[in-house]
Parts: structure tokens; C-alpha cells; sequence
């Protein structure tokens, strides 16, 4: 008896464990289980490839705020940041009238730019990256405002709009090629790389890498300018998808992309996380959207839902936390 108890003990603890590591996996699967189940749209290509294009702007954001979140800070700005690629983009392509390679580059430098300010604000002048992001948040979203003079740009470039946007490589539509791109550059950037482990050391211990002779500033610097770049990505991709650069769009996707990456198992205290499960959150959070959207669920509530969410995951991170 003894044995058998001992033993179910054993399997209780390991079937524990297993869940604890793979948990966000799992949910993918039983999130992929259920939503089949409740609606035969669910699974069909148009509903996918529907659900992976319009979570490409978040996904490529929350692989930025993943970086963040890894050194311990936190991003705020990158809705507006969003917002800013995209009238951005927008006016270097009608107003400027310049090449659409050029726009794109340089409205990926101007994102980077506004990052780099945020990183600056918190490396240098040690301002809590919540307080320097807010402010850099209300700076991006006038500057968008300012350029475009509050109203949509057009933008009718067909290359824009026609394949980057709206168009297909092997029947998988180019912004979630692009989403998988960066997801694939921030996985290499931290499993195979210096830099990489270097900032999750940061967040795990910012005090001991500092006693050690290493200069923290460049890690936290280039983090927050590598998510401005992506902002702006994903507003070049807004602007591409939908043929107008916005000052509005990007409005509380910052707490959307915060959400993934915590559903996802990275810890906001920092040095935890993943791109990889990163990246199954942002799934996990477009599902539930997207099931509901097919239930037709009211917009309210489904915000009421991602809050429930959001609390939930923090404190299976926390328990996950004092079981270890």
C-alpha cells in the first residue's frame, strides 16, 4: 500500500512538473481543442491565415516588449510607436513621394530612434521605465497627430499595399512571414548569442552583472531601441494592410502585447521568458479574441475576459514561483 501511494505520490509530482513546464503549450492545445469544438469556422485556412494576419503587428511588438521585459523594465510606448510607423510610413510614401524601400527603412530608424530615448531615460538617468515609457508614449502619439495633422494619410502605393500588405508567399500572407521573421531573429538573439543571455542575466541580477565589470547601459539602450524598430514595423505593416497611416491605430496594444508575453510565462520582475512561448501567447490571446468574435461576443466583455486572463497568469507565475 505503501508503495502504491508512494508511487502515485511520484506520478502526481511528476504530471506537476511536466505541466509547469510545458503549461503553455498545453493551453494552446486545449484552447485548440475547444475552440474546434465550439465553432466549425474555427479551423478552416481563411479563419487562420485571417487570425495569424492580424495578429502579425502584436506578435512582432510583443517579441520587443519580451525584451524588455526580460532586463526588468517595461514598455509602454510602443502603441504609440505603432502609431507613429504608420503615418510615418504613410508620408514618406504620398507627401515625400519616396521609394518604398527607403520609407520603410527609415520609418524603422525613426522608431528606433524614439526607443532609444526610452532606453536612454532608464540606462542613464535611472527613471523607472514605466514613468520614461508613459512619457514617451505621449510624445509618439502627438508626433503622429502633429505630422499628420490629426487626419489619415493615404497611401495608394500598390508594392505597399497590394503584396507586403495584402499579399501572399506560397499561400501564406507576407505580414505573418514577417511576424515569423522577427520571432525567429529574436529567438537566435537569445539562444545563440552573447548579448542574449547577457540581458536575461541583467534581469535576473542586475547588480551582481553590474559588480562583475559589466557596463549594463549599451544591454538596456539597444533592448528598448530593438522595440521601437519593431513598433514601427508593425505600423509600417498597419498602414501596408489597410492603405492609410493612422494616428489611431495601436491604441492598448501595449497591454495586449504585455499580456502575451505574461501568458506566455515570462516573469515582469525580469530574466525569465521566452520567444517561443512568447509567441504562443500572442496565439493564446488572438484565439480567445477570435473564438469570441465568432461567438459573436460583445467587444466589452471580451476586454473584461483579457483582464481575467492577464490576473490569472500572474498569479500561476507567482505560484509557480513559491513551488520552485
Amino acid at each position: 500500500m505503501k508503495k502504491n501511494s508512494l508511487s502515485s505520490s511520484d506520478l502526481g509530482h511528476k504530471a506537476l512538473g511536466i505541466f509547469q513546464k510545458y503549461n503553455t503549450i498545453i493551453v494552446l492545445i486545449v484552447l485548440l481543442i475547444i475552440s474546434s469544438l465550439i465553432s466549425d469556422v474555427f479551423l478552416t485556412e481563411r479563419n487562420i491565415f485571417n487570425l495569424l494576419r492580424q495578429l502579425s503587428g502584436i506578435g512582432i511588438i510583443s517579441m520587443g516588449v519580451l525584451l524588455v521585459i526580460l532586463i526588468g523594465g517595461i514598455d509602454l510606448s510602443v502603441g504609440s510607436i505603432l502609431a507613429l510607423g504608420s503615418v510615418l510610413s504613410a508620408y514618406f510614401l504620398t507627401n515625400q513621394s519616396w521609394s518604398w524601400p527607403v520609407s520603410v527603412l527609415v520609418t524603422i530608424l525613426a522608431g528606433a530612434l524614439i526607443g532609444s530615448l526610452s532606453g536612454y531615460l532608464v540606462s542613464k538617468r535611472r527613471i523607472a521605465s514605466f514613468i520614461a515609457t508613459l512619457a514617451i508614449m505621449t510624445i509618439a502619439r502627438g508626433l503622429s497627430y502633429i505630422i499628420s495633422k490629426g487626419a489619415p494619410i493615404r497611401s495608394d502605393n500598390q508594392i505597399m499595399t497590394e503584396y507586403i500588405g495584402n499579399g501572399f508567399i506560397f499561400s501564406i500572407p507576407i505580414p505573418v512571414i514577417l511576424m515569423f521573421l522577427v520571432f525567429a531573429i529574436t529567438l537566435f538573439i537569445l539562444r545563440f548569442t552573447v548579448w542574449g543571455r547577457m540581458i536575461t542575466a541583467i534581469g535576473s541580477n542586475e547588480a551582481a552583472v553590474t559588480y562583475s565589470g559589466v557596463n549594463v547601459v549599451p544591454y538596456k539602450l539597444l533592448v528598448f531601441m530593438i522595440s521601437g524598430g519593431f513598433a514601427a514595423l508593425a505600423g509600417i505593416i498597419s498602414t501596408a494592410r489597410t492603405g492609410v497611416g493612422s494616428p489611431l491605430v495601436g491604441i492598448g496594444i501595449e497591454l495586449d502585447a504585455i499580456a502575451a508575453v505574461v501568458v506566455g510565462g515570462a516573469s515582469l520582475n525580469g530574466g525569465k521568458g521566452t520567444a517561443l512561448n512568447t509567441l504562443i501567447g500572442v496565439l493564446i490571446i488572438g484565439m480567445i479574441g477570435n473564438i469570441m468574435n465568432l461567438l459573436d461576443v460583445p467587444a466589452y466583455p471580451q476586454q473584461v475576459i483579457k483582464g481575467f486572463i492577464i490576473i490569472f497568469a500572474v498569479l500561476f507565475q507567482g505560484a509557480k514561483q513559491k513551488i520552485n
